[in-house]
């Protein structure tokens, strides 16, 4: 017989129950109870029973679909996993393997029915400990929200933060950060929430600042998503009535009462931001949020606050979606060489005799800074969408195959992605069929609920993955794979005879860019 022996940790740490604690129990237990020949250990240590994407997990499971092990031994159920449905597909898996599965700290076995139904209630209760770890989290979050101190990180523009004591409840002195005001920022803060006012466009108020070097704390140009961070943080805002509506109408959770918005202290937003490792930071729903208010004073009265939310919410649904230009055709891939800034469209005058008009090309950052930042020569959009188009014929032969390749490899590339996706689609409704099962046989509310929570996380994941299929078929079935093979044959002919979507397919697949620097094209491959 072989074993299996999976082990985890979250932390890196000599405390607790360490990975190889775990594995000299599990290999005793082993010992004990079967007649092992050979054990295959699995060691995770940094990793959270949440993730089910942990190296020596994956491998594990690898392993059990090839039947690489009769029996899988673990010291603790939630070494495992935390997570339902994870734990669930584990378990099917195992069993139309005919592998048998124990977790020693339980003594949960496999070879009963007891075995299997007492691993599903205690993969449930794994789930509501961490659920409850979560609403303690957020509990703690409001008790904390209600003294209206600041929880640390960079300080908004126009403050800083400043340590107090103060006394508990037990009458004993704890520390505590407020906010405190940085009188030349807010300054600053105040004019850009009066010029947003006036201008009602982030571009604008972009243009502003660089022509009037207007720039951060840290010394560099205000871009609009600066100026979004800003004008939409609630730290400025009076803790008004006007400000207490638009939270309660938006649904986010208050923690003070009514009748505390007076307005002579400002907003602190608890439970905003989604952090997300190595990515920048996200901001949740609103009604996620937990509203307070805080030690300082607000500086943009309520009333002209939520004017400002309501005027970015309305231009945001109006604005374009940048590279969805129907008639320019190197609108993804050109760059300005003198300043790294993309390439955007511009439009003039209508063309004699037709509705549509001609266009150019213009380095954003001469565009927004009108010449401060860049002055990089506008390029004229029919005529440069041309040169480049035989730039490229002359770089492909006629009869290459490179071309070509590149554009099988990276659909093939695509094609696989989405393999694994419908593979993953498979698992999902598994899942939910399995989840299902257990739904129709639990007369517990609270565990039924949790089961509802994760099938509804389940058909997300399903309707985003179908989704990416689906815009990969559109792809394939816009581009005509006859065009595809002529390519090889006849660049230039090809193209001409192929739609706007065709063409920027097909340079997707070759150009990774093209760099313009006011005199000269350089059109680089993938």
């Amino acid at each position: 017989m072989i074993a299996a022996i999976y082990s985890r940790k979250s932390k890196f740490t000599g405390k607790g129950e360490s990975t190889q604690n775990q594995i000299q129990l599990c290999e005793q237990y082993a010992k004990d109870h079967f007649n092992v020949n050979k054990i295959m250990i699995y060691e995770d240590e940094g990793f959270s029973g949440v993730n089910s994407h942990r190296p020596e997990f994956q491998k594990m499971l690898k392993d059990a679909k090839e039947k690489r092990f009769n029996i899988l031994i673990s010291y603790r159920l939630d070494r495992i996993s935390r997570n339902i449905s994870d734990f669930s597909n584990l378990i099917e898996l195992l069993q139309n393997k005919n592998i048998g599965f124990v977790s020693i700290r339980e003594q949960f076995d496999t070879s009963t029915p007891m075995g299997r139904a007492m691993m599903y209630i205690a993969s449930v209760f794994a789930q509501l400990e961490r659920e409850t770890i979560a609403e303690r989290i957020r509990d703690n979050m409001l008790g904390l929200a209600k003294t209206g101190r600041w929880l640390g990180g960079n300080p908004p523009t126009g403050f800083k933060s400043e340590s107090i004591l103060y006394l508990n409840s037990n009458m004993k002195e704890k520390r505590m950060y407020k906010l405190t005001p940085v009188t030349e920022e807010l300054e600053l803060v105040k004019l850009l929430f009066k010029k947003y006012l006036e201008f009602q466009s982030l571009s604008k108020l972009e243009t502003y600042c660089i022509q009037n070097y207007i720039k951060t704390k840290n010394e560099k140009n205000f871009y609009k998503y600066s100026l979004r961070n800003i004008l939409t943080n609630p730290v400025y805002a009076g803790a008004d009535q006007y400000s207490y509506k638009y939270f309660e109408v938006n649904n986010s959770q208050i923690a003070c009462s009514k009748k505390e918005f007076t307005g002579e202290y400002g907003i602190m937003a608890y439970n905003k931001n989604l952090v997300v490792k190595g990515k920048s930071n996200k901001t949740k729903a609103m009604d996620e949020w937990i509203i307070a208010i805080g030690k300082h004073k607000g500086i943009i009265s309520g009333k002209d606050w939520v004017k400002v939310q309501e005027i970015i919410t309305k231009n945001k649904a109006l604005a374009p979606r940048r590279n969805t230009s129907q008639i320019a055709l190197l609108s993804n891939f050109l760059r300005c060489s003198k300043c790294g800034s993309f390439m955007k469209i511009k439009y003039g005058r209508l063309k004699v005799g037709t509705d549509t008009r001609h266009y150019y090309y213009v380095c954003n950052s001469k565009e927004i800074s009108k010449g401060k930042l860049c002055n990089n020569k506008n390029l004229t959009g029919e005529k440069i969408d041309t040169e480049v188009i035989r730039a490229l014929s002359r770089k492909m032969k006629p009869g290459s195959i490179n071309a070509l390749d590149k554009i099988k490899k990276n659909m093939q590339k695509k094609n696989h992605q989405n393999i694994i996706a419908a593979d993953r689609i498979k698992e999902n409704k598994k899942s939910i069929n399995t989840l299902l099962k257990q739904l129709y046989y639990n007369d517990n509310p609270n565990v039924s609920q949790y089961i509802f929570n994760e099938i509804e996380k389940l058909d997300k994941e399903i309707s985003d993955m179908e989704s990416n299929i689906k815009n990969y078929n559109a792809e394939i079935k816009s581009f005509n794979i006859n065009i595809l093979q002529d390519i090889t044959i006849d660049f230039t002919r090809s193209v001409d005879i192929s739609s706007l979507e065709e063409k920027k397919i097909f340079l997707n697949n070759i150009v990774d860019k093209i760099n313009w620097d006011g005199k000269e094209l350089n059109i680089i491959l993938l």
